[in-house]
């Protein structure tokens, strides 16, 4: 854990998560006549923690423009599943790309002019789908890729 700067008894990590309770019980201190210094010293929250809560306070009453609490909560949500896309995507890309490397092109077109035949009722021999699938003469004519 890393100290604080300027008092080396508090630890400084991860921002803390207050409850809207909490918040709103500063908040009232606040809006009561306390100092904001006095609030934060006796409750142990920085000073800027309540000044961004009455900000947010003041947006979320409308007082002052911005995104309130809820649209604030729905972009986090939005920005979070488009990371959880992105990197979906990213994987699907990769196996895409080591599946090239693995599987030589031909197969795949062989697998996929087979299942066709069998699917009119053909026969279908390998030698006809490989000469098919490079587009060579004596491939089935009717099979279309």
């Amino acid at each position: 854990m890393i100290r604080h700067a300027h008092d080396p008894q508090k630890e400084v990590g991860m921002p803390r998560r207050y409850p809207p309770e909490f918040r709103r019980r500063v908040l009232d201190l606040i809006a009561s006549g306390r100092k904001v210094a006095d609030v934060a010293r006796d409750l142990g929250v920085s000073d800027q923690t309540i000044y961004n809560w009455r900000s947010q306070d003041l947006i979320d009453r409308g007082e002052r423009p911005g995104l309130r609490s809820e649209e604030l909560a729905e972009l986090h949500a939005a920005r979070r599943r488009i990371a959880e896309l992105e990197a979906e995507l990213a994987a699907t890309k990769r196996a895409r790309e080591l599946l090239k490397e693995a599987v030589p092109v031909g197969c795949i077109y062989s697998d996929i002019a087979l299942s066709r035949a069998n699917a009119r009722g053909e026969s279908i021999t390998p030698t006809r789908v490989r000469r098919r699938s490079r587009g060579l003469p004596g491939g089935d004519p009717t099979a279309t890729a």
